[in-house]
């Protein structure tokens, strides 16, 4: 695309130069012509001033002596416009312009084949009621005018060629450039901000743009790892002293228990500990996550397996809940990722079905493949989620209840959202009518022939 508007800029500049070039040329050609005419239209009348009628036409019969056709045309006649003396027979039938030039057509004079000339000339008139034309064929002028526009098309053609050449050259040489930035983007949104665009040391736009994104991308890397510091080091330094405050009062609980005391106090407080655990342990996760590159411990699973897996865990809460699950299971779902975080990932989005699908409500999970992906899909029967919210649910701490009663920390959609982005997978939320239906898609790295199973 780039060479093309470069060649069509180029070409469209070069042909207004050279239409320049050809019309300046046939008008200063056409110019010349005509003073060529005036100047032997001068010399006549001077002949005529000083020999008289005799004079001019001994004078004419010299000039057309040797060559009775040329590109000089000279014709003398009568008040009644009756040739006299010329290498014209007649006098031409054509309108005169006001500044007294004739254009007119001159019909196989000697040339052979018919051919017809275009010819110009101007008519003076001489004391005593003569008319005297002079002119020019004007055929070896349109004869220079074809060779000179043949010519300048020529070198537009070859003008469109090296311009074609040199688009390539330097759309090639621009789009590897490009193409440096592209990939270092790439992996720096793929997390390693360590990644820098490479320079050519040239000194040219491009370098002096790489470097000031090479210069904004390390202060990015410092800002980010200063804030992933901060971070960890809280959440670190908050659980130590969290987790040693629920031991304590694990230990109150179990002396309290043994004296008879009142527990109810302090089983709340332990219940509150481990839900700030909870929250840090997540955060810590997410960020690591975010952080690392962990494509070391991506590994080919089946991903109907690791699904099966899960369900299990879980069968026992949707028992309790009355909930019914349907999973549906396609053989030839293969997939490279981390098999750890992708579990941890599927779980997060299986409880939130259950936590939000009623009693009695249906949970549906497939797992599906074709030649092109492999999908897992995650649709249960609860209130959903509306349009303006679903890009928002993947924020840390965000949460849909803007009392925050229920229970929960609004991190478990940002662990699944890290997750997807670190394998690269296509994230869709859409409505189950009623219900939320979580679609994941994976490139395919096996195809077999799908059959079903299903268990509830």
């Amino acid at each position: 695309m780039l060479t093309m508007v470069y060649v069509t800029l180029f070409t469209i500049s070069a042909l207004l130069l050279l239409a320049f070039i050809f019309f300046y040329t046939a008008n200063y050609m056409a110019q010349q012509t005509d003073a060529t005419i005036e100047a032997e239209i001068a010399g006549l009348e001077e002949r005529y001033k000083v020999d008289g009628l005799t004079g001019l036409t001994r004078l004419i019969n010299e000039r057309i002596a040797h060559k009775r056709t040329g590109s000089e045309l000279i014709l003398l006649a009568d008040q009644r416009f009756n040739a006299l003396v010329g290498n014209l027979n007649r006098w031409p039938d054509a309108s005169e312009t006001p500044d007294g030039w004739l254009n007119f057509k001159l019909e196989d004079k000697g040339w052979g084949k018919g051919e017809i000339h275009s010819a110009r000339a101007r008519r003076f008139r001489l004391v005593g009621g003569f008319h005297l034309l002079v002119g020019r064929d004007l055929h070896d002028l349109e004869m220079s005018k074809r060779a000179i526009a043949k010519t300048l098309s020529s070198s537009l053609a070859v003008a469109a060629v090296l311009a074609l050449i040199g688009g390539l050259t330097m759309t090639r040489s621009l789009i590897r450039r490009i193409e440096a930035i592209n990939q270092t983007s790439n992996e720096i949104m793929n997390g390693d901000l360590s990644r820098r665009i490479p320079t050519n040391h040239t000194g040219d736009d491009f370098d002096q743009l790489s470097e000031n994104l090479n210069h904004m991308l390390d202060r990015i890397e410092m800002l980010m790892e200063g804030v992933r510091r901060v971070s960890d080091n809280i959440a670190h330094d908050l659980r130590t002293p969290l987790a040693r405050l629920r031991n304590h009062l694990d230990e109150v609980l179990k002396q309290n228990t043994k004296s008879g005391g009142d527990t109810e106090c302090i089983e709340q407080a332990v219940q509150e500990a481990d839900e700030l655990l909870s929250t840090f342990n997540a955060l810590l996760r997410i960020a690591r996550i975010e952080y690392e590159n962990r494509v070391e411990h991506f590994t080919f699973v089946e991903l109907g397996d690791l699904v099966h897996n899960v369900v299990e865990l879980y069968e026992p809460l949707i028992e309790e809940k009355g909930q019914q699950l349907d999973v549906y299971l396609s053989p030839g779902t293969q997939v490279h990722v981390d098999q750890e975080l992708l579990s941890q990932a599927i779980a997060n989005l299986l409880d939130n079905a259950i936590k939000y699908t009623p009693r009695n409500g249906c949970i549906e999970i497939h797992v599906t493949s074709n030649q092109s992906q492999v999908q897992l899909v995650i649709a249960d029967s609860g209130p959903g989620i509306s349009l303006a919210e679903r890009s928002k649910v993947f924020q840390r701490f965000y949460r849909l209840e803007s009392s925050r009663s229920s229970p929960g920390n609004g991190l478990g959609l940002s662990l699944v959202y890290a997750v997807t982005s670190l394998h690269n997978l296509d994230l869709k939320l859409e409505s189950n009518n009623p219900g939320l239906r979580v679609i994941l898609n994976f490139p395919a790295l096996q195809h077999t022939p799908q059959k079903f199973a299903a268990f509830s």
